[in-house]
């Protein structure tokens, strides 16, 4: 992984200590630390290791901070921002595929997160109204558009990094919320697996609500 990647010391700090071989399939687990996504199942991918330190990056999470992860897949970006947001901090992340939320769950478990991350399984989309509002969000999965619900469960000068685009490209944009007013920024194109829900993707096409 390029450092040059990495901006803040605490995110290069918090990925030196989160082992990402533990949240990589056995048969992937000699690239672990490879930059480049990886398959970990039901046609989703763990990002690659540049991807995770700019989302950290942008996110900015602090210690002590409430965070809602939307995309678990292995559990590893929920796992690195729990290492920023310490004892005192909690990260919810939400799965739509069950069978990687116990994949999740499990690899969380043995790294020794399990203390700062519950699991969800739903529809992300709708983010995780129970344990609102949030100090940031983070969607690891491409949405056609910002989801409203993301907005209103985001606390008063909170942060929202999402990708938004369509199915092939997108644009990695960071969300300000302050106030009644919302300041977005735009930053680098990326490509990320689709958001499938209700204000997501469905079927591979987008759903108009």
């Amino acid at each position: 992984m390029s450092e040059g990647f990495i901006r803040s010391k605490r995110v290069a700090e918090a990925m030196m200590r989160v082992p990402r071989e533990e949240f990589v399939p056995e048969e992937y687990r000699g690239y672990s630390y490879s930059d480049t996504p990886l398959p970990i199942g039901y046609g989703q991918t763990i990002s690659a290791p540049h991807m995770v330190a700019l989302m950290t990056d942008f996110l900015d999470p602090q210690p002590g901070q409430r965070v809602l992860e939307v995309g678990t897949g292995s559990g590893y970006q929920a796992a690195v921002i729990a290492e920023i947001v310490g004892s005192e901090g909690h990260v919810w992340t939400v799965e739509r595929i069950p069978q990687l939320a116990e994949f999740a769950l499990s690899n969380i478990r043995r790294a020794g997160y399990l203390d700062r991350v519950s699991i969800v399984v739903g529809d992300g989309s709708e983010g995780f109204e129970p344990a609102a509002p949030y100090d940031r969000i983070i969607v690891t999965a491409a949405a056609p558009e910002v989801p409203r619900p993301m907005l209103d469960q985001l606390k008063d000068g909170g942060r929202l990094v999402i990708p938004v685009g369509d199915m092939w490209l997108q644009v990695l944009r960071v969300i300000i919320k302050e106030g009644s007013k919302i300041r977005q920024e735009t930053s680098i194109p990326c490509v990320f697996v689709p958001l499938v829900g209700k204000y997501g993707f469905r079927d591979g096409h987008y759903r108009s609500t």
